[in-house]
């Protein structure tokens, strides 16, 4: 079985992309909620499983061709993220001043 939590292999994709071929007649599709473990430490995490992100690909034919995600916009969850990711916070520094001054939260 799969653990919804592990990130897709380019095996698994391509698999994937044969059944929704086979089952939509589509060979565009979108995939969201990744496991927050395998995005950036500013993606919003989902509000109601932290396990998961706001975050999605989308593929052609079982190839991911594009990903976006909803970014973290509030200073103290990014700084909470940030810690034990191994990134230096030093090297952030002015990336995660500018959410000091606020910023617009988006979708």
């Amino acid at each position: 079985p799969l653990d919804p939590t592990q990130d897709l292999s380019s095996a698994l994709e391509r698999r994937l992309g044969l059944i929704v071929a086979a089952k939509y007649n589509t060979d565009l599709f979108f995939v969201h909620g990744f496991p927050a473990e395998v995005r950036p430490f500013y993606t919003m995490p989902n509000p109601h499983d932290p396990r998961f992100s706001n975050a999605f690909d989308v593929y052609l034919r079982g190839q991911e061709i594009c990903s976006g995600a909803q970014r973290v916009h509030d200073r103290a969850l990014l700084d909470q993220r940030l810690q034990g990711t191994g990134v230096g916070a030093s090297s952030l520094k002015s990336y995660c001043e500018a959410f000091s001054y606020g910023a617009v939260p988006h979708a």
